[in-house]
């Protein structure tokens, strides 16, 4: 399996919505969260790689830019945890034009403390 990797990262805003949350989590609180987005396919496309790193790099950065510098309750469902937010990129990112592309990997990591991943197949 071949895979490419590109990095970003981005700077917003939460508060959990969980009952009886710790109280630093309980305020509307910062985070940097950094995104690391794994493509991965068992050959390569006509050109000799797996998907162009440009445009790899530019389809992340028009898909966190939905969530720099705002608050995450308004805009994921339920409580906004870093799984629904990498879920939410995953989607986004999913449609990118990248034939050879078979399966994508999310990796949200927040402020250095925790990390979280989602990976699935994609069309």
């Amino acid at each position: 399996m071949y895979t490419v990797t590109v990095t970003d990262s981005f700077v917003a805003q939460h508060v959990l919505t969980v009952p009886n949350p710790p109280p630093e989590e309980a305020e509307l609180h910062s985070h940097t969260f950094g995104i690391e987005v794994t493509f991965g396919g068992p050959k390569l496309g006509t050109h000799g790689y797996l998907l162009d790193i440009d445009l790899a790099r530019a389809e992340l950065e028009a898909s966190i830019e939905e969530y720099r510098d705002v608050t995450l309750n308004d805009r994921l469902d339920g409580n906004p945890s870093v799984e629904r937010l990498a879920r939410a990129l995953f989607e986004d990112l999913s449609e990118i034009d990248a034939p050879a592309v078979e399966e994508l990997t999310v990796t949200v990591r927040e402020d250095d403390v925790a990390t979280v991943s989602y990976t699935d197949t994609i069309e």
